[in-house]
């Protein structure tokens, strides 16, 4: 029998650029609707690891680059560019979990809370993302902000191998042991990794019995007190704390404080006990909202923050790591405040590093990260404001950077301000290992990237 296809060796479908429906898998490509005006002459939607194969040995049959794209939560939409093939993993959501050896392999395009989900039902636990719609190569590739990441660090410390796609259109492994140089890489690459990863090897864990959560809304008058309390406790206590500004329409559309916090425990006793340090929050009785000790899970807590998120606006993100006492930042979130952008936007300050039981990081690209988080997302409707909304946020954490150490990829603003995202020795270690596997340079890379380690 002769089996015909459009595209030697890609099963699943190939739209070249004027193409019908190109432009609405480009436009769908990007999760809100700030479209980059970046255009792939092929968008491959990938459905094995041969369709994968398939496509970058197209890309190298044409001169074309390649980019990658699996859930496409990407803020900056990085995986649309011109002259490139984008392989669209969004179809690759299979799961294979092992319960008797808590091992999981994953496929790329399988979102966070889908892969959560399924693990709760087995009593198990992986480290995801604290948004619906993350696919998990991104967010692992990046290194992965995850829900009780003070327990097991970032994600990418829970995959212990690769199944990738290198520049010559060969499918290997990676991990440890094998092909260590890549593997080393894909943990905190981010969009700058040369391959196409196909499949995760996962490390999962047992899941708590517990999972509650605290939280308050404060007039913004109260920004010292709340913020300042995350900065004092945020290192030492085991609790995922969390503060954030937002105008909400319980304050009439003025800007909000908010301080939430979640427990991840064995037991309500413990769980309560931990959350309890919340009571000495300065401006305690100022409170205008209070939701104590609620029993919940990660997975809902993700979904109930989604009324922040809306994918029918115009978004941009930036975001810097810092341990500066709060003092020092305090000028630049009064002024924040003060021109905040209409909601949905928001602002995020999450403890990160520290507490009494951060597991130590191994060798990984993935090296910048500090005790705290700061990020702004800004949303609009109108394209006519970009220029004017992306140059709040871009001003806004610029005004930080005498405080900080550096950016995450998760959700970053590289493109309009370059900064540090990993440290200036494995950057070069990652320039290096770019030569060795993509000579050819066909993956693209980074929007931006700091000048230090050029």
């Amino acid at each position: 029998m002769l089996t015909l296809t459009p595209t030697p060796g890609i099963v699943g479908r190939v739209l070249r650029r004027g193409e019908e429906s190109y432009e609405h898998h480009r436009r769908g490509a990007c999760w809100h609707d700030r479209v980059p005006e970046q255009y792939p002459e092929v968008i491959v939607l990938a459905t094995t690891d041969d369709d994968v194969v398939g496509a970058v040995r197209l890309a190298n049959r044409e001169g074309l680059k390649v980019a990658v794209k699996s859930g496409g939560h990407s803020w900056s939409g990085s995986h649309l560019r011109d002259g490139s093939v984008l392989i669209d993993l969004s179809n690759m959501r299979r799961a294979e979990v092992d319960k008797e050896a808590m091992t999981a392999i994953v496929q790329p395009g399988i979102k966070s809370t889908e892969l959560s989900r399924g693990l709760a039902a087995e009593g198990l636990f992986f480290p995801t993302g604290h948004n619906v719609n993350v696919g998990l190569g991104g967010f692992l590739l990046q290194g992965g902000f995850p829900w009780a990441g003070r327990d097991y660090g970032p994600a990418c410390m829970s995959v212990t191998g690769i199944d990738a796609v290198t520049a010559s259109g060969e499918l290997i492994h990676a991990d440890e042991s094998e092909n260590a140089d890549l593997f080393w890489a894909a943990r905190g690459a981010g969009p700058g990794f040369f391959a196409v990863v196909t499949k995760f090897y996962l490390r999962l864990y047992p899941r708590r019995a517990v999972t509650m959560s605290s939280s308050y809304v404060f007039p913004a008058d109260c920004l010292a007190d709340v913020f300042g309390f995350v900065h004092e406790i945020g290192t030492t206590t085991p609790i995922e704390l969390t503060g954030g500004i937002a105008r909400l329409p319980l304050t009439d559309g003025e800007p909000a404080v908010m301080l939430s916090a979640v427990a991840f425990t064995d037991t309500e006793e413990e769980a309560r006990e931990q959350l309890a340090i919340l009571e000495s929050v300065p401006g305690r009785s100022r409170a205008i909202s209070v939701d104590l000790f609620r029993l919940t899970s990660h997975v809902e807590i993700t979904e109930a923050s989604q009324f922040l998120i809306d994918d029918s606006l115009r978004w941009v993100a930036d975001n810097v790591f810092t341990h500066s006492p709060f003092p020092k930042v305090q000028p630049v979130l009064e002024d924040i405040v003060e021109h905040f952008p209409p909601f949905p936007s928001h602002l995020v300050l999450a403890s990160w590093t520290g507490g009494p039981d951060q597991p130590e990081r191994p060798s990984m690209a993935f090296s910048m990260e500090d005790e705290l988080y700061y990020a702004l997302y800004a949303a609009w409707t109108d394209a006519a404001d970009d220029e004017k909304f992306i140059g709040l946020v871009t001003d806004s954490m610029r005004a930080f950077e005498p405080h900080v150490t550096g950016t995450m990829l998760a959700d970053e603003n590289l493109k309009h301000r370059p900064s540090r995202f990993v440290t200036d020795e494995n950057l070069r270690r990652l320039d290096e290992l770019r030569e060795v596997w993509d000579p050819k340079r066909i993956f693209v890379s980074w929007l931006g990237r700091p000048d230090s380690a050029s």
